[in-house]
């Protein structure tokens, strides 16, 4: 999948294409139905299936203050909406002077001039240009007049549940719900990050952890530890996937205020890290986060974590456990 960061990037023998516009945060389900109608109306065609998307998100620049935290990162959406078949995204860099283009302004300069569209496919839910006026009428209207068909898909849901959304997602991760969230994204809820120091008390005690940086991207999970897999060189030809138990909160035995994103990776204190970028992901919360009294209650329940998460991820229990209060110097 090719990307263009913005119009002067799209190729001069680009004469048409099918295409759709949305932020696409999580790239859940929803999105994943109105990607895969672009790229089969793209194939019947035999034209490039095209996405409009947008970075960074428009809550950002318009509300900064009560802007939602973004499930994915731009790397992963665009990795994520690859997997759909597309053949390019056109990412445009979201400024208050590029809102204040008016619907057709917008839809003429980057559907008709830019990209040729021949065939525009949205959700029910579309809003765009200036004040958000712009929507599914808006767009079907402006199709008629600039010659290029619309197609609305509509809304997407599990029987009898809500639609599925970016919204849903977040407020099930608020809650700490691995498997609602999987059902709604077609996929486990992924962090991407760089391991940095943290205070070694993982390590004092036998389970080393990989802590992520705090411009980590996607949206962090309730409080608790999970069963999970830590994905070393995400997307390369390499990439592996280790069994982990996440840890995230912020160390109430320890009297801690630094809330953290913290994963063990099963039996194994060998492994260095440091400076490696990673990817966290979320199958199953196996309990809230709580304080214990004293090292050896900590220790045990780590213990009982690690066992958890490995009967979870259905891997073998490490051979090897630190044994309850004891801790490594």
């Amino acid at each position: 999948m090719r990307r263009w960061n913005g119009i002067t990037e799209i190729p001069a023998d680009l004469t048409a294409s099918v295409l759709t516009i949305g932020n696409f945060d999580g790239v859940h389900l929803g999105h994943r139905a109105v990607l895969a109608e672009v790229v089969a109306a793209a194939r019947a065609e035999g034209v490039p299936a095209v996405a409009v998307t947008f970075d960074p998100h428009p809550a950002t620049v318009h509300r900064p203050e009560s802007a939602p935290t973004l499930l994915t990162g731009l790397d992963d959406r665009l990795a994520l909406m690859a997997q759909t078949g597309l053949d390019a995204v056109l990412v445009v860099g979201y400024t208050e002077e590029f809102a204040r283009q008016a619907p057709e302004e917008f839809v003429r300069r980057y559907f008709v001039q830019a990209l040729h569209a021949r065939r525009v496919v949205i959700g029910e839910d579309i809003r765009f240009g200036w004040g958000n006026v712009g929507d599914r009428t808006t767009m079907t209207e402006l199709g008629r007049r600039l010659g290029f068909e619309v197609e609305v898909v509509h809304d997407v849901a599990e029987p009898g549940e809500r639609r599925w959304s970016s919204t849903w997602v977040r407020e099930l991760l608020a809650e700490g719900d691995c498997a609602g969230v999987t059902r709604v994204l077609g996929r486990p809820h992924r962090m991407r990050g760089v391991v940095v120091h943290g205070e070694a008390r993982g390590r004092e005690m036998g389970f080393p952890t990989a802590n992520l940086d705090t411009g980590a991207t996607g949206t962090i999970p309730a409080d608790g530890v999970y069963a999970g897999w830590l994905v070393r060189y995400p997307g390369a030809p390499e990439e592996v996937s280790l069994p982990a138990a996440v840890s995230i909160g912020t160390n109430p035995t320890f009297d801690g205020v630094q809330r953290r994103v913290e994963a063990h990776v099963l039996g194994r204190t060998d492994l260095d890290l440091y400076d490696e970028e990673v990817v966290v992901e979320f199958v199953r919360r196996l309990r809230p986060t709580l304080r214990y009294e004293g090292m050896a209650a900590l220790i045990e329940q780590m213990r009982q974590d690690v066992i958890s998460a490995a009967d979870v991820l259905g891997v073998p229990h490490p051979a090897q456990l630190p044994a309850s209060g004891s801790a490594t110097h």
